[in-house]
């Protein structure tokens, strides 16, 4: 078995190879990206392939039976063809591509990417689109000296920095008879946030902004009023009978969760959770703490974010969990 496995990896690595010389592959590029002329590929699909089949037996019918206007019909369908290549090839020539991520999120998620081109001609570009190897491909049409803008999806299976990878960018443009590509890798990146635990452990014990000795879980008999429901909400603060009333998800805030200071430390997880639980648990308890509206700090080993709230200090502990150990 092993052996075998060893022969499959001898055989895949020379094609790669292959693949990469034959498309210049050129790793991570900085945006813009400009498809000029030597990397713009160009093979028929199968409606081309079948297009040309059409074209033989009609010029076969047409030798056989010495038919003129079949001549005609032949070599013009066949002049379109040829031009048809001219203008797939152009309809991505000179474009300027930017691929830049437009958001962030947990790992098993997806991260959103926005793709932009930029046509610096006049002549208009139609049906451009680009892929992941493993999404669905978007197009878009870009006017003369303008631009157009998709949006993919890219799967997060990981915490940490997230990068789109190997993108094509292609046309089938004008008649659908030749495929017309190119490839671009961006080198910019999205940060992935661990998954937060599942199951909500009790926020560990913090402290007031006195000094005094305060579990984050405290003070819950002083009802403040109501807020938006935000994903990662504990299900035990949802406003059940403003849902009933047809209020939208909204979440029970607390007088006392106001001026609370927690801080949520490394050594506060269980080891027998591992290194990726333990960062499921403190993203958890983040996640909690800004719902709740607490103030609250981090630290990590080697690492210390000191107390604030808002989103900027949720977004900085949650970067600081995916990019732990990373870094180092």
């Amino acid at each position: 078995m092993s052996a075998t496995r060893t022969a499959t990896r001898r055989d895949v690595q020379p094609r790669r190879r292959l693949a990469d010389w034959l498309f210049h592959r050129r790793g991570r590029e900085p945006a813009p990206v400009r498809l000029t002329q030597r990397r713009i590929f160009l093979l028929p699909t199968r409606q081309g392939l079948f297009f040309a089949l059409v074209l033989l037996v009609m010029l076969g019918g047409s030798i056989n039976y010495g038919l003129s206007l079949g001549f005609v019909l032949t070599f013009l369908l066949a002049s379109m063809a040829v031009v048809s290549i001219v203008h797939a090839f152009r309809n991505l020539a000179g474009l300027e591509v930017s691929v830049a991520p437009a958001g962030r999120a947990f790992a098993g998620g997806t991260v959103r990417f926005d793709a932009t081109f930029v046509n610096p001609r006049r002549l208009a570009r139609y049906s451009v689109a680009i892929a992941h190897p493993d999404g669905e491909a978007q197009s878009t049409d870009c006017p003369a000296f303008g631009t157009g803008q998709c949006m993919l999806r890219i799967a997060a299976p990981a915490r940490g920095r997230l990068y789109p990878g190997r993108l094509v960018v292609f046309t089938r443009h004008p008649l659908g008879l030749f495929y017309a590509w190119s490839y671009v890798e961006p080198d910019r990146f999205a940060i992935v946030y661990p998954a937060p635990e599942a199951v909500a452990a009790p926020l560990p014990a913090g402290t007031t902004g006195d000094g005094r000795s305060n579990s984050a879980q405290d003070g819950q008999d002083d009802f403040a009023g109501l807020r938006p429901w935000h994903p990662g909400d504990s299900p035990q603060r949802i406003a059940w009978k403003a849902v009933a009333r047809g209020q939208g998800l909204l979440a029970k805030q607390f007088v006392a969760e106001a001026g609370s200071i927690a801080w949520f430390a490394w050594e506060d997880t269980p080891a027998s959770l591992g290194d990726e639980g333990r960062l499921s648990r403190l993203a958890r308890w983040v996640v909690e703490a800004d719902a709740t509206g607490i103030a609250f700090g981090l630290r990590l080993p080697g690492q210390v974010l000191p107390p604030a709230a808002g989103e900027a200090q949720r977004e900085a502990a949650l970067e600081a969990l995916a990019l732990y150990g990373i870094d180092r």
